[in-house]
């Protein structure tokens, strides 16, 4: 696939990065000069200096026979304009935006960016999705990592395997034995710094991080058979009030009332423009490295810290010092991968890392075959996808012992019909039917070619 990506920042380094790798022909452009020379020095790609949203800095990075533009400048305004050119002059297929602004965003503005309005296939918030992502983690602690599919019925959720975790040193298919009518299964385990596909007979080990699929009404049960029983969050303090933040606040006002909320945020103008638009949140203005800040904030009775600046070193240090000063709990919002060794070691409990969100978002589109939804996991060593099969597929109609799966993939549940199945030896998958499955990056395209579109299906 050739692919050319407008913006050559953290976001756009990333989803470079993990297309080069599979082996896509990958054009980057950007007005930087040094960052464009660093990426292609780093990157198997092809590098131009220039404005992505000019015609003639398109077509010398090949659009005339480009499959996919992906835009992930700074500016919207050039995103957009980007995808529009990319369509009107060289007929490109597939054109993804990333969008920061809000008010573009806004549902009375839904319409926008349909297809009869614009010629962009699909818009991408990191705002949005890094929210989504931190409520999720709200919602259910404990878990590590979280990601939902099927509609929300179905959620992958990360657990570490703590000293005191009842299932370690257990066969997992004795846990399906003991507890038959849990809807969850093990599909992945990361030990070591090493991620493999869990099979039936493997043990887990303290210290292990698994990786599991289950029906999402069955996670709380599933992360208390892990050990892991951490009452839900009722008392909670935002640092930072930028979109994230505020995506944040307002959603959980909206939906979980009950929730005492505030946030802090060193902008005069933003905390007052955000107390304005808030009807139940305390705003602070001052700084989340602030003790004085912290102690009215009542830090002290805090459940959770979600530290959510641009600054990844001042949401370290104001997770730190959050819970050195009694908060239960911290989620730190962190950019740069040269932080993901150290924080758990000094005491940060749980990180978002905002460009990983993104470039899951992209990879839904670059996959090939019926892919509905894509979350990579570990720096993209894995993938948790959810495909549809087609009458076409190889999968349908033979029974699990029949498949012989390749080695690097395991499904974890399957959606028909509204209900969720956990697959054991007999079960049969449908035409239709919704899988979601763990699956290695070298696995990655087998996964494909299980769900792909035979010219058959016309």
């Amino acid at each position: 696939m050739k692919v050319i990506i407008c913006g050559a920042g953290q976001v756009g380094y990333g989803i470079a990065e993990r297309l080069s790798q599979e082996d896509n022909d990958v054009s980057v452009i950007d007005t930087s000069q040094t960052l464009i020379a660093a990426i292609t020095e780093a990157l198997d790609v092809k590098g131009y200096v220039g404005h992505g949203a000019h015609p003639d800095v398109l077509e010398k990075a090949g659009a005339e026979d480009a499959d996919m533009i992906i835009a992930v400048t700074l500016f919207d305004e050039v995103n957009i304009v980007a995808c529009e050119v990319a369509h009107a002059l060289f007929s490109v297929p597939t054109k993804i935006a990333r969008i920061r602004a809000q008010s573009y965003l806004q549902p009375e503005y839904a319409d926008l960016f349909s297809r009869q309005n614009m010629s962009i296939d699909v818009t991408i918030s990191p705002e949005v999705e890094v929210g989504k992502m931190v409520l999720r983690r709200i919602s259910f602690p404990g878990a590590t990592d979280v990601m939902r599919f099927a509609d929300d019925q179905i959620a992958m959720v990360a657990i570490e395997c703590m000293e005191d975790c009842p299932v370690v040193s257990t066969p997992l298919h004795q846990l399906s034995d003991l507890f038959p009518d849990l809807m969850a299964t093990v599909v992945g385990i990361y030990r070591e710094g090493s991620l493999k596909v869990a099979r039936s007979a493997d043990q887990l080990e303290v210290g292990d991080l698994a990786y599991v699929i289950c029906q999402r009404e069955h996670v709380r049960r599933t992360l208390g058979l892990f050990g892991h029983e951490e009452p839900e969050a009722r008392r909670i303090i935002i640092a930072g009030g930028g979109n994230i933040g505020h995506f944040v606040a307002r959603t959980i006002e909206e939906h979980q009332p009950r929730t005492r909320l505030k946030i802090i945020e060193s902008d005069r103008d933003k905390a007052i423009t955000i107390s304005e638009t808030l009807r139940n949140t305390i705003v602070l203005h001052g700084s989340a490295l602030d003790q004085n800040i912290l102690s009215q904030a009542d830090i002290q009775e805090t459940d959770l810290i979600v530290m959510l600046t641009n600054n990844d070193q001042i949401n370290i240090l104001g997770g730190l010092l959050a819970k050195s000063l009694g908060c239960k709990s911290n989620l730190v919002l962190i950019n740069s991968t040269s932080f993901n060794q150290i924080t758990q070691s000094v005491g940060i409990d749980a990180q978002i890392n905002p460009r990983a969100v993104t470039i899951s978002r992209v990879l839904q589109h670059v996959r090939k075959g019926r892919i509905r939804s894509v979350y990579a996991v570990q720096h993209g060593a894995a993938e948790i996808i959810e495909a549809e099969a087609l009458e076409t597929s190889p999968l349908v109609g033979k029974s699990f012992r029949e498949l012989h799966l390749p080695d690097g993939i395991r499904v974890g549940a399957i959606f028909r019909d509204g209900v969720v199945i956990r697959p054991d030896g007999a079960t049969r998958i449908k035409a239709r039917d919704r899988v979601v499955l763990f699956a290695t990056a070298d696995a990655v395209r087998d996964v494909e070619q299980l769900f792909r579109v035979s010219i058959q299906y016309f």
